[in-house]
Parts: C-alpha cells; structure tokens; sequence
C-alpha cells in the first residue's frame, strides 16, 4: 500500500474536522450564515478519503467485519455529504416553503435512507475499530456517538446542542485521522528472514 494515499487520508481527516468543528464554534455566536454553511458544506468531500485512511489503518487486524463496516460507512457517508452539501449550500439558500415542498416528495425517502445507512455504518466502523485495538478509545466512541447525532439534528434549527455536536465530532476526526498517520501505531508487520509473519503490531488501545 502507498504511504502516500495514508498521509492524503489523513489530512483529508484533519480538513474534515477543521471544516466541521470551527464554523460550528463561529455560529454560535452568529447562528447560520452564509459563509459558515459553505465551508461546513463543502468539507464534505474530504470525509471518504478520511475514512478510507482508518480502514488502512486497521493493517493486518482488518477482517471481513471490518470490510463490511467500511463499506457501510463509506456509502452512509458518501449519501450524507450528499445531503449536507445540498442542505448547507443549496437549500440554504432557498425559503421554508420551497424547502419544505422539495422535501415532500421522493427528497425525504433519499434524504431517510441516506440517514439510516449512515448512522447504521458509522455505529459498524466504529465498532470495528475498537475490534482492531489500534485507535485511541476516546475519540472511537465520541465518533460512534456524535456523527449518528449530526444525521439526526440536521434538519433541526441550530442551537448550542448542535454547535456542541459538530465540535465533538470534528475533534474526533482529527484525532482519529492524527492517530492513523504512519510512523504512529500505524499498519506495522513483523517479519521473520525478510517475509511477513503476519502478527500485527498493536498499539495500546
């Protein structure tokens, strides 16, 4: 595997906190703008990537749970960027009664489905890499419990409880991200006369 699509996880991970967690800080203060809806919505393109460099993270503890989980995860979380996208930058923009509208039609199916993939993936992957031992326990269930509770809070009015949320969630990510970078706990294999044993190096939980 290339250290290179590692590191670009990584910091994709790091972008994703970073474009989550400040512009929530910022609106409680301010309430939704303009500008913060962008950047939060926008930074969803970095979430599969990130979440592609924790399941390398796994190295030889990945098994086929922990494929299934990433697979769940990375389509929840492809569906909901899609909808955090479309909710920050596109219907933003638009009045309660077009919104309300375009989500009584086939959008509320899509956006449901969207939202239960997610949280169902998320709650998997997490689980999955408590399983494997090589992230920091902390920040594992602060992202099984916080990204459910952004899919749930999303079409709720913002208040300090949702700010909260996307701060627990971005610092999260960071950690997550910070913790899969090689050179720290990362995919490490002992090997005996120049092959792989295939005993993984763990680190501590």
């Amino acid at each position: 595997m290339p250290s290179w699509l590692l590191r670009f996880g990584v910091v994709c991970g790091v972008l994703t906190g970073l474009t989550l967690g400040p512009p929530a800080l910022v609106e409680v203060f301010t309430g939704e703008t303009t500008a913060t809806s962008f950047v939060i919505g926008l930074g969803t393109v970095f979430g599969p990537p990130a979440l592609t460099a924790l399941y390398l993270h796994h190295g030889l503890a990945a098994d086929r749970f922990s494929a299934v989980a990433y697979a769940m995860n990375i389509l929840g979380l492809t569906l909901f960027g899609a909808v955090a996208f479309s909710l920050n930058i596109v219907l933003f923009h638009l009045d309660q009664p077009t919104v309300a509208r375009l989500l009584a039609g086939p959008a509320r199916l899509a956006l449901l489905t969207a939202a239960v993939v997610f949280v169902a993936g998320t709650v998997l992957f997490a689980a999955s890499m408590l399983r494997s031992r090589r992230f920091p326990r902390v920040p594992v269930y602060a992202y099984a419990v916080s990204l459910p509770l952004l899919a749930l809070l999303a079409r709720l009015p913002d208040t300090p409880l949702t700010s909260a949320v996307h701060v627990t969630a971005a610092a999260a990510l960071i950690w997550l991200s910070l913790s899969a970078w090689p050179g720290t706990g990362g995919i490490a294999v002992a090997r005996r006369g120049g092959t792989e044993s295939g005993h993984v190096t763990r680190g501590r939980g």
